[in-house]
């Protein structure tokens, strides 16, 4: 029951939390459609708490979900930050 409680008390702020981080980020960076991209990974995670409060799925499952939005959106912001030179086949790329 305790779980249950904790889950819920920071699972949703949690979930609102993300929203505004990724948001934040993803203006920052300028990645497109920044709404779209802090709902899906809010969405996510909220869907991901209440799979774990109000269903019997395996917890496997529920963190692949909650953790669905979050790696979708790190994969977007990688192509956006990179370089647009093609590979060089015998150097590392260099980051700022």
């Amino acid at each position: 029951m305790v779980v249950y409680t904790l889950v819920t008390v920071f699972g949703f702020p949690t979930s609102v939390g993300l929203f505004a981080w990724t948001y934040r980020d993803a203006t920052r960076v300028g990645v497109s459609r920044p709404l779209l991209w802090a709902a899906a990974v809010a969405g996510a995670v909220a869907v991901g708490v209440c799979l774990y409060l109000f269903t019997d799925a395996p917890i496997p499952g529920v963190i692949m979900t909650s953790n669905t939005g979050l790696v979708l959106y790190g994969f977007e912001r990688e192509v956006t930050t990179e370089d647009d030179e093609p590979a060089e086949p015998g150097a590392l790329p260099e980051r700022e």
